[in-house]
């Protein structure tokens, strides 16, 4: 036998391979460089977290959960709502529990569009968007935002909206591009879907994660666009814990029946023990997510002083626990791809580049890392960076 044979049925992601977090992640492994670039922490989780896990399982959390969420659980994330958004939420018929904010989205796109649709994404777009919209039977219609400030364009998208458009999906804080939605996006958005018949989904996992004194805005704390939109958020981020796989979607009744259609189906019930022991976590320590933004933001800064004058460009993030470097001063000829594999081999740093993220990426010349990392991983991050520039300076 020789050679690969034909798919017994359709590929219905012909184009669709290993992710760039895989690829480089992998090689990072091959090569005993330093991982920065994959959004996981490198600490432990809260020991308390750790304990209260311990508590579900010994109180016999150990069988199915129920398909929409523990309510415990669903009523804990109604009270952090009201406490960090202020915004009311029904925990039965609004909040739906799902394995992480991925799931959340995937059951989304295939709860509202289908085939001949179209759903507006915003490039650099996070990856699993594009290939739930086209599982769907949908179209993508990418809107690229331009570096170097990746603003939304808002001329552009309201061209991009035809009688075929179903969905926007917007993500702020924005990863990986490192920027926040301001309130006259929201605005701007709610007047380009009005008396159209389009659903919005917010990715709003990075929600605490706003630096400099910035604010979340959230969309369901905007009438108007919350009436319509699907909100999609994450305990993996909230709690330091990513492998938890815990997260939620907050929309109104008649789209949250029809996410929970698609749910049901899909992951159906989450990890009991899970949902329970963050039921008992979440209240007793609001300061785990009310601390998430000087936390990160510390990290940010301490990377960023350490890598003052070393040839980098590093714009400071606005949200998110990543940071974009600009390497123009030291390689501005080289596209981004190369220079991530460039700098992973020769500089023993693993970063994730930007063009990935786009389907047709303009001239990028900077490169995304994770500060969700120990300060020792940063400090020596910062070093070998520091070393590589210097070695490309001369």
């Amino acid at each position: 036998m020789s050679g690969s044979r034909e798919l017994p049925c359709a590929d219905k992601l012909p184009d669709v391979g290993t992710t760039i977090f895989t690829v480089m992640s992998r090689r990072a492994a091959e090569l005993g460089a330093l991982n920065i670039g994959q959004g996981f922490p490198d600490y432990p989780i809260d020991p308390r977290l750790a304990a209260a896990l311990a508590e579900a399982v010994a109180a016999g959390h150990n069988q199915y959960a129920p398909m929409e969420g523990a309510t415990a659980l669903r009523e804990a994330i109604a009270a952090k709502l009201q406490a960090s958004h202020g915004v009311q939420v029904d925990p039965a018929g609004e909040i739906t529990v799902t394995c992480g904010a991925t799931e959340a989205i995937y059951s989304a796109i295939q709860a509202v569009v289908g085939p001949g649709d179209e759903a507006i994404v915003f490039d650099p777009a996070y990856d699993s968007y594009d290939p739930a919209i086209r599982l769907a039977g949908a179209r993508a219609v990418h809107v690229p935002l331009a570096p170097p400030r990746f603003r939304y364009d808002w001329d552009r998208v309201g061209a991009a909206l035809t009688p075929r458009t179903r969905l926007v999906i917007v993500n702020t804080p924005l990863n990986p591009a490192c920027t926040v939605a301001r309130a006259g996006d929201l605005a701007a958005l709610a007047q380009l879907v009005r008396d159209r018949p389009i659903t919005v989904l917010a990715d709003e996992v990075y929600e605490h994660v706003i630096f400099d004194g910035r604010r979340h805005e959230s969309l369901l704390r905007h009438e108007e666009l919350r009436a319509r939109s699907f909100v999609a958020y994450s305990f993996g981020k909230t709690l330091h814990a990513t492998g938890w796989r815990i997260g939620y979607c907050v929309a109104p009744p008649a789209l949250t029946r029809e996410l929970r259609k698609v749910h049901q189906y899909n992951t159906f019930s989450i990890a009991a023990p899970l949902q329970a022991a963050i039921a008992r976590y979440l209240p007793r320590h609001p300061e785990c997510w009310q601390g998430l933004a000087p936390f990160f933001e510390a990290r940010r800064d301490r990377l960023l002083q350490a890598l003052g004058g070393s040839g980098f460009g590093a714009p400071p993030a606005e949200g998110t626990y990543f940071q974009l470097l600009d390497y123009s001063a030291l390689a501005p000829g080289e596209d981004d791809l190369a220079f991530s594999q460039r700098l992973l081999e020769e500089g023993g740093v693993a970063t994730i580049p930007l063009s990935p993220f786009y389907r047709e990426p303009p001239a990028l010349r900077c490169v995304r890392l994770c500060v969700a990392k120990q300060e020792a991983t940063l400090d020596e991050a910062a070093r070998r960076l520091r070393a590589f520039a210097s070695r490309a300076a001369r």
